[in-house]
């Protein structure tokens, strides 16, 4: 046997020529193996199969060559356990034998693992501070207040949400803009020395009183609160602004009438919308109809996850009020996250005739109303028609009739949707663009140019 040393390699093996293990040795790395029982067996039966042909590689390269390169093989020990080992054979001059000599990876292994581990460690990391980012920034936008982000040593604008931007009569921030303007030259020089009085009293007692400013084209009065926040090596003072005394409020507000506490309980679902239909709001009954327990959950996701038509539906509402500024009773599914569904009749408008950033959208249940009344006009004329036919036709002509007084009312109701967009249209009959336009020769609907796309050659 050989004997074991201090500075031996982890794992010493004498050969035959034909690859059996003669004699073996262990260091202490290997503690309570017991090498004598690999004795007489074949190499090849001691590693893993898919490691069988670097091990022939290895075998090869000493008888021929008189030395192999080194491979890594994972090694099955006496009692089992398996260990990754790093591999080279010499060829003995005396009866044809080869010794290999290996050297334990594990040490490296762990490493490697570590290092996977603290990849992956840092990609979840991030990943939740995108998420923590995106929350902060929906919140930001969707807030009433004014918030501003500035800096505690020049007073410069780092950021601003939209009501603060409309507050100020300042154009929308633009990200990568190095010059955001200061907060100052949007007040009076009263109101200024006052707001730096503010701020010195925040910075020497760690609190402050609001103040009141007159902010705006029409200078109405804002109570100005004011926090510090420190990130990293640099300061910011974070400004909240509200209307002072019920000043610039909403006719409604100013009335003493709760709007929002109206909205929020009221029977028809609300959900408020950015011009991408991801939600900003929604109030507990589109909650209790999608079948969803907070409103967090529902925060930056697509609206149109929930619609009847996934992808076409919202694709339809976005781009009708986008181009008319408003939309009345479209109907759909609304899908809850258990199952059920909801037939509702959807009303939305933007905060702005055209191109609107925010999209209010109502939505009203009508499953019970559309259960019991009749169709108006057109295709139930129509049918009415086709019943008197009987008798007087074939089954197989009346048939064909109706399929095709179904099929013109459908595509006719698709178009009026979809404003007259095609593309659209097609996604909302689960159509072909191709097909539709068959279907719309056949039936005399092609004249005319197609709405929202350019014109084909």
């Amino acid at each position: 046997m050989i004997q074991k040393s201090p500075s031996a390699p982890d794992i010493k093996l004498v050969l035959d020529w034909e690859g059996h293990i003669q004699e073996a040795s262990l260091s202490d790395v290997f503690a309570g193996e017991e090498p004598a029982d690999w004795i007489g067996v074949s190499w090849g039966d001691t590693v893993r199969p898919s490691d069988e042909i670097h091990l022939s590689r290895i075998l090869k390269d000493a008888r021929d060559q008189g030395v192999s390169s080194f491979r890594q093989i994972v090694q099955r020990l006496p009692s089992g356990t398996e260990a990754p080992i790093e591999f080279t054979a010499i060829r003995l001059d005396d009866d044809h034998r080869l010794l290999a000599i290996g050297k334990s990876l594990r040490a490296v292994t762990e490493l490697q693992n570590r290092l996977v581990e603290a990849q992956q460690t840092l990609e979840r990391d991030y990943w939740k501070l995108r998420e923590v980012e995106t929350r902060y920034r929906l919140l930001f936008n969707s807030s009433r207040e004014a918030i501003l982000l500035l800096d505690a040593q020049s007073l410069g604008i780092i950021d601003l949400n939209p009501r603060a931007v409309q507050v100020l009569g300042l154009p929308a921030p633009r990200p990568r803009s190095a010059d955001k303007g200061k907060f100052l030259d949007a007040l009076t020089p009263e109101d200024g020395q006052a707001f730096s009085r503010m701020l010195r009293e925040l910075r020497e007692r760690g609190q402050s009183q609001d103040i009141t400013l007159k902010l705006g084209p029409d200078h109405h009065p804002w109570s100005a609160h004011a926090g510090l926040m420190t990130t990293g090596d640099k300061e910011i003072f974070v400004v909240h602004l509200a209307p002072a005394g019920g000043a610039a409020l909403s006719p409604e507000k100013e009335r003493g009438l709760p709007l929002e506490d109206l909205v929020e309980r009221g029977p028809d679902a609300y959900v408020i919308i950015d011009n991408q239909g991801l939600i900003l709001r929604a109030n507990r009954t589109f909650l209790d109809m999608v079948q969803v327990g907070s409103e967090a959950a529902l925060l930056g996701k697509p609206l149109g996850r929930w619609l009847g038509r996934p992808g076409a539906d919202l694709t339809v509402l976005l781009a009708n009020v986008l181009r008319l500024g408003a939309v009345r009773l479209f109907s759909t599914t609304l899908h809850g996250e258990q199952g059920s569904e909801v037939e509702v009749e959807i009303s939305a408008a933007g905060n702005q005739a055209l191109n609107p950033s925010h999209i209010g959208v109502a939505m009203r249940d009508v499953g019970r109303r559309l259960s019991t009344e009749p169709s108006p006009g057109g295709a139930g004329q129509w049918l009415d028609f086709l019943v008197k036919q009987v008798g007087k036709t074939t089954l197989r002509k009346l048939v064909d009739e109706a399929v095709g007084v179904v099929e013109r009312h459908y595509i006719e109701a698709a178009l009026a949707l979809a404003g007259g967009n095609r593309t659209v249209a097609a996604e909302l009959l689960g159509l072909s663009r191709q097909s539709l336009y068959v279907k719309l020769n056949r039936y005399g609907l092609d004249g005319g140019e197609e709405k929202g796309e350019a014109k084909g050659p």
